[in-house]
């Protein structure tokens, strides 16, 4: 093993072990001998059977077969969730084929953050992640089950579903995944069309052309941000089986994995011939085996709060020092737009997640030593997927060498000898920085404060020429529990503008900017927000702000004598607590966490941050 890896694993081991033996502790609790539905009366079996088919109902009542409870998130305004329409139902007879039963278990909100972009109802999305965990904890509760699936891609579906699957421990979980829609325009064009208008050179119709013939048809958005971050995190955590996935939706090698995946299930509960709980394949290690592939792939910034907070769920605490660590010492392997022009399916063809998976193992940069669904070890994660005779599922040796070195290499020859996370810490608090999408010219910045307390009024300031000068744009009071940590892309054109016509710029807020962050410098996620007593509330226009990604400095460059008198901006927050469903969650927005840890209303976590 890489000896950092080894370190960081030993030191979150070593730093969680009190909470992680209570959470087996309490898994082993949880296990029960024969089918879970055993311990229920008559009564409460017959309701849960009530609607099920003769033969279900004849397995369900013998006690002797496996239930499994399917959550989704299907909805068909969301394209990557649209595929899921039919899975129930093919999912229920490929697991009728093999003598168990499956039934849905429940549903969960499936929004999507392309849609709510800049909208009110992105006030909602962080949060969604808690409340998908509770909704899917409230369907597994009947205790009908001895395993689940979990059908989900999105945002922050797959952490929430994952952190509700570590409430069920003691079962066994397979993420089953639809795949990314075929490619659409190239990436550059879209994002040359978003400068363009947002400097007024083409108007909307265009624009919404261009959109259109990206994201074109059912299937997860192709360019490498949270939702594809989300498969291929899991999929390295051993969640998935083998390849799954960037299989493309709608096709043999999608319909027979899904199938594999319902059957398989089946074997791995307490019932079957090889028990495989998620408590115990969800280990420091397969965390770790997540950050450092997350990493080695310029992955989603968001994810430096939800393997958080999926972390908590299991019992350990993990913390952004982790990752900054890890960083350190993992290689860049890919170039997928934002961190270059290609998309998920040209990593795909070049390799894929076999092609990764093998490199980051035999480098020693992952645990080997892991529990997967299918097995121990990564061996069948470093093969792919692949229909053979008859159609039959097998997976296969793959290229030595990458079929693409322009999007996927060798760790002897990545495009970098980092991962592209940096933690910065200053007077201002902690926050991170994915520098690998920055341009190679980029350099740290020193420049004057332009402040905002609302992404809305930054295109005006732009529009209006205020911003044609070196600056540091500050966003404040869009934290957790301001207003619900919204993604702030919305500022992402006109700051590149900026950018083009030679200025300095770069963004330092208490929101996120999450997958899609790209070339403009950005502290994101400051900790502590304004509205929690963060030196963020009292930064001024004109004040001086360093932001250093080489050194991991972030002040704000005012003397302190000053800064202890002057008083954090005051603003009112009431528009963005009303509106479009926002008024219901105002408990649940007080009840929020740090970033660093987790962004949570579910894990209440008062230590700083630390070894």
């Amino acid at each position: 093993m890489n000896p950092t890896v080894a370190a960081v694993t030993e030191r979150i081991e070593k730093r969680s072990a009190a909470s992680r033996k209570d959470y087996l502790a309490r898994m082993a609790k949880a296990r029960k001998q024969g089918p879970h539905r055993g311990a229920l009366s008559c009564g409460n079996l017959a309701h849960g059977f009530a609607a099920c088919g003769k033969d279900d109902k004849q397995e369900l009542r013998s006690l002797t077969k496996a239930n499994i409870g399917i959550v989704t998130a299907y909805n068909d305004m969301l394209s990557a969730h649209q595929p899921y329409h039919d899975y129930p139902d093919k999912i229920k007879q490929a697991i009728r084929e093999v003598g168990s039963v499956a039934q849905v278990a429940g549903g969960v909100p499936a929004m999507c953050d392309g849609v709510t972009q800049g909208q009110p109802g992105m006030d909602l999305s962080l949060l969604s992640r808690d409340v998908i965990a509770m909704a899917s904890a409230v369907s597994l509760s009947h205790n009908m089950f001895d395993g689940g699936l979990m059908l989900g891609i999105c945002d922050k579906i797959v952490p929430g579903l994952l952190i509700s699957a570590l409430s069920f421990g003691h079962l066994p979980f397979i993420f089953v995944p639809a795949g990314p829609m075929p490619s659409g325009i190239p990436n550059s064009e879209k994002a040359r069309i978003r400068e363009l208008y947002a400097e007024g050179k083409v108007g909307k119709a265009e624009l919404l052309d261009a959109e259109s013939a990206s994201y074109h048809t059912a299937g997860t958005c192709t360019f490498y941000g949270t939702a594809n971050s989300n498969q291929l995190v899991v999929e390295l955590m051993g969640l998935h089986l083998p390849g799954a996935s960037f299989v493309n939706p709608g096709n043999d090698l999608r319909e027979a994995l899904t199938r594999a995946a319902a059957q398989h299930v089946t074997r791995i509960t307490d019932l079957g011939s090889d028990y495989r709980p998620i408590s115990e394949i969800v280990t420091a290690k397969t965390l770790v085996n997540g950050i450092v592939g997350l990493l080695a792939t310029g992955g989603s910034t968001n994810h430096t709060m939800h393997l958080v907070a999926i972390a908590k769920a299991a019992g350990y605490d993990i913390n952004w020092s982790d990752f900054e660590a890890l960083s350190d010492v993992t290689p860049m392997l890919t170039r997928v737009y934002p961190n270059g022009q290609a998309d998920i399916n040209y990593f795909q063809r070049a390799g894929g997640m076999a092609f990764l998976t093998r490199e980051l193992r035999d480098a020693g940069l992952l645990h080997n030593d892991v529990e997967t669904v299918v097995g121990h070890g990564l061996d069948l994660y470093t093969k792919k997927p692949e229909l053979g005779e008859e159609g039959k599922l097998n997976w296969v040796e793959i290229n030595k060498e990458s079929l693409d070195e322009d999007v996927l290499r060798p760790v002897s020859n990545p495009f970098s000898d980092h991962g592209g996370l940096k933690v910065l810490s200053g007077n201002l608090g902690r926050a991170v920085i994915k520098t690998s999408s920055l341009p190679e010219q980029a350099e740290p910045i020193t420049a004057p404060a332009v402040v905002f307390t609302d992404q809305n009024d930054l295109d005006a300031a732009f529009n209006a020429g205020d911003l044609n000068k070196d600056c540091v744009v500050v966003v404040k009071y869009q934290g957790p529990k301001a207003i619900g940590m919204p993604e702030l892309h919305k500022l992402t054109p006109p700051l590149g503008v900026l950018q083009k016509r030679g200025y300095k710029v770069a963004l330092v807020t208490d929101g996120r900017m999450s997958g899609a962050s790209g070339k403009v410098p950005a502290a994101i996620h400051v900790t502590p927000e304004a509205v929690d007593g963060g030196l963020i509330a009292k930064v001024k226009d004109g004040d001086m702000v360093k932001l250093d990604f080489l050194t991991g400095e972030l002040e704000l460059l005012v003397d302190s004598n000053e800064l202890e008198q002057r008083e954090p901006e005051k603003i009112d927050l009431t528009d963005s607590h009303f509106g479009m469903g926002r008024e219901l969650f105002g408990n649940l927005r007080a009840s929020f966490s740090g970033a660093e840890q987790g962004a949570s209303v579910l894990f209440k976590d008062d230590k700083e941050h630390g070894e």
